[in-house]
């Protein structure tokens, strides 16, 4: 999917700075293959500062996004607050190894944003996603409480004290023979 209406056609602008306005959904990341989100709603700002030999691009994402807890898979809205930037050169050819610069091939009169807009919003979001509720102790879940139930029948290891594997200890030695 080409998501043409994230094109902007940069050559017609005068030099200066420039603004647009992006609304990201679920059909959005949906399009690049990614359904971690249960729902999205992120507007996205992007203001291109149009200089006569290259342009700063600077993205910003605010809204929420709806997913599962990695915890106890009850979902949430998380805030989104996300900001990436990227400054667009000339060139021979089309090149984006550099995370931070974007090589357009001369002649080149529009750039596509909606893979950076996917990658801010991605990027932004951390490996392991926690109901706020299970921080601040307000969230009701089945999955919190047969966790507190298994956490209470195992046996308490300051009261019965624990049998270590006696190559543990070897290996300790081993660690303080070295120092």
């Amino acid at each position: 999917m080409e998501l043409k209406e994230f094109k902007i056609a940069f050559a017609g602008l005068k030099q200066g700075k420039h603004e647009f306005s992006f609304e990201l959904d679920n059909e959005f990341f949906e399009s690049f293959g990614y359904d971690e989100f249960n729902s999205a709603a992120v507007i996205a700002n992007v203001e291109l500062d149009k200089r006569s030999t290259l342009m700063d691009l600077h993205l910003v994402g605010s809204g929420s996004i709806n997913v599962n807890c990695d915890v106890t898979n009850e979902p949430f809205d998380m805030p989104v607050d996300a900001t990436m930037d990227i400054v667009v050169k000339f060139g021979e050819r089309f090149n984006d190894d550099n995370e931070d610069i974007l090589i357009l091939p001369h002649g080149e009169y529009e750039l596509n944003v909606a893979q950076y807009l996917y990658e801010m919003v991605v990027l932004f979001i951390p490996l392991k996603k926690t109901h706020p509720g299970l921080e601040d102790g307000s969230l009701e879940s089945d999955v919190l409480d047969k966790l507190e139930e298994l956490k209470l029948s195992s046996p308490d290891e300051s009261e019965e004290g624990i049998d270590i594997d006696p190559r543990w200890d070897a290996l300790k030695k081993l660690k303080t023979d070295n120092n």
